[in-house]
C-alpha cells in the first residue's frame, strides 16, 4: 500500500522504504545520511535533502538522464565510475521512488538475499 500523500517525497519516506530492507542499515558521513549493505552505500541524501544519489545501472544512466533531466541528474565527476545516479525528490512520487530504492539495494546485496526479499 502506498504512502503518498500528495507531497514531495522525504526524508521520512526513505526511511519507510529501507527500514525493512535485509542488511540495510543507516549511517551520517560528513553531513550526508548514507544507507549501506556492508560497506556498500547504495544511497546517499543531500544536505537539504532535495537530492539524492542512488544505485543504478551504468549502462542505463545515459538514457535516463536524457529521457527524465528533471528527474535525474548525472552523479557527481568522483562519482561517474561508479553505478550512481542522482534523484530530484521533488519530481519522484512515493511508488516511482520506492522501486528506484529496492533497485538500488538489490546491487548490492546476494542473489539469495535478493531472492528471499522479492520471493523469487
Amino acid at each position: 500500500m502506498p504512502f503518498y500523500r500528495g507531497r514531495v517525497v522525504d526524508l521520512t519516506d526513505i526511511r519507510r522504504i529501507t527500514a525493512d530492507l535485509p542488511r540495510s542499515y543507516e549511517v551520517l558521513v560528513r553531513d550526508r545520511i548514507k544507507f549501506r549493505v556492508g560497506q556498500i552505500v547504495y544511497l546517499a541524501v543531500a544536505p537539504d535533502e532535495q537530492t539524492i544519489g542512488l544505485g543504478f545501472p551504468r549502462e542505463e544512466r545515459a538514457a535516463a538522464l536524457e529521457a527524465e533531466p528533471g528527474k535525474f541528474l548525472p552523479p557527481r565527476p568522483s562519482d561517474e565510475r561508479y553505478q550512481w545516479i542522482e534523484l530530484n525528490l521533488a519530481a519522484v512520487e512515493y511508488d516511482e521512488l520506492r522501486e528506484l530504492i529496492l533497485d538500488a539495494w538489490a546491487l548490492c546485496v546476494p542473489k539469495k538475499v535478493r531472492a528471499a526479499y522479492f520471493g523469487d
